[in-house]
């Protein structure tokens, strides 16, 4: 595969790129890769909220990212 210059590629060209990833990868890697990117989002969201709310335990942060993705399924 040839190296690409990745300051002229498009955004519409990127997520082309990715799909085609996406498009040989089995349905196992596939499902890897939403967990793993969802996780990501999740850890995302606590350094979030952890910013918000600085005296916030471990478990408060986990019960306010609990409700974050409550209301976003609400939506």
């Amino acid at each position: 595969m040839p190296s690409l210059d990745w300051s002229e590629v498009t955004p519409q060209a990127a997520l082309e790129l990715q799909l085609d990833r996406y498009r040989v990868m089995t349905r196992e890697e596939r499902v890897a890769t939403a967990l793993r990117l969802h996780e990501l989002a999740c850890d995302m969201a606590r350094l979030g909220i952890r910013r918000q709310h600085p005296k916030a335990n471990p478990a408060e942060v986990e019960e306010l990212l609990r409700r974050r993705l409550e209301l976003a399924r609400a939506l």
